[in-house]
């Protein structure tokens, strides 16, 4: 008969958590875990039979903290714009976490920065079509474009090469959106990529 463990088993996640916290996933091992705990290495095997285990579920709530930020965002009046802040906050408040979910590649294709793009897509699409008077299409090629820069604010900050503050970042944020918003109601076909880009610019450069 096996040992009872003394720890339970969201004491022993939580611990995991901490440990990617503080170093990242890479340090992760029965022996940092057991470290973290002060305890051997035994009690880690018990709960979890292996370390395959134990990262995982140290994945499924970096997930779940994840979604509760962009729900925090989302439940912003500008919702989309709440995603944003929310996303960048994200990344500068768990970096390590950010680069579990979005920096480390993964096999699972549910499980990758693409995927969870457009399932944030599918959840600000009916707010970017209510306030910006656009069709769905449209919400998609909007959202798609402005979470690139997002994505790559993000990522900037994770790896301590963001030069921007706060103000810079909202200052960026609201350039593109514009920028991107503008080209979507004055350039036909811009939202499915099917426009005369020569002519676009032609037209662009004509008007200095």
């Amino acid at each position: 008969m096996a040992p009872k463990n003394k720890f339970t088993r969201e004491e022993m996640v939580d611990a995991a958590v901490r440990v990617v916290r503080k170093k990242g996933a890479a340090t992760l091992t029965a022996k940092s875990l057991a470290e973290e705990l002060g305890t051997s290495t035994q009690p880690v095997f018990t709960c979890f039979g292996t370390m395959d285990t134990a990262k995982a579920e140290v994945y499924v709530t970096a997930e779940r903290l994840f979604n509760e930020y962009l729900m925090a965002g989302l439940k912003e009046k500008i919702s989309f714009f709440g995603f944003g802040t929310q996303y960048i906050r994200f990344a500068r408040e768990e970096p390590e976490l950010y680069r579990l979910l979005f920096l480390i590649k993964s096999d699972d294709l549910e499980r990758s920065a693409f995927a969870t793009m457009q399932h944030m897509q599918d959840l600000v699409q009916p707010s970017l079509t209510s306030i910006y008077h656009i069709s769905p299409q449209e919400a998609d090629r909007y959202f798609r474009d402005l979470w690139l820069v997002v994505h790559s604010l993000s990522t900037l900050i994770v790896t301590g090469d963001c030069p921007y503050s706060d103000r810079e970042i909202g200052q960026i944020l609201t350039g593109f959106s514009i920028s991107i918003y503008k080209a979507i109601k004055e350039i036909p076909g811009f939202a499915t990529g099917e426009f005369d880009r020569d002519a676009a610019f032609r037209d662009l450069i004509q008007k200095e």
